[in-house]
């Protein structure tokens, strides 16, 4: 998973032996977030971005493409961190891989509460 930016190729890893997915600046790790996997749905616990790379996105950047990623592997997500779950809050088009019977826990809405808007 790679994205180009103005100063260099930004890549998203699945760093499995790590449990987490990390973001990479060319050559410098800018940021990871930390997960628990599950047989059928993943556990996102911390995101952290280096300060040196605060300010450019990157932390959307992340958090995105790890979604997608989930989705193409068939895999629910349980946002418990803070970022993750205020990402998804916002791009409701994610709220479909946290599984219902779980997104009051998150704060996050029913799909009935979306179509009502």
């Amino acid at each position: 998973m790679t994205e180009a930016t103005e100063d260099a190729p930004v890549t998203v890893r699945d760093v499995p032996e790590k449990k987490r997915f990390e973001i990479w600046v060319g050559d410098s790790l800018a940021g990871f977030t930390v997960y628990h996997p599950g047989a059928e749905r993943y556990l996102f616990v911390h995101t952290e971005i280096d300060d040196a790379f605060g300010g450019r996105g990157l932390a959307s950047v992340l958090i995105k493409q790890i979604l997608d990623e989930m989705r193409s592997r068939g895999l629910g997500v349980l946002p418990q961190c803070p970022f993750v779950r205020r990402y998804i809050s916002r791009h409701h088009e994610y709220l479909d891989l946290v599984p219902a019977e779980y997104r009051a826990r998150y704060d996050l809405p029913a799909a009935t509460e979306l179509s009502a808007d």
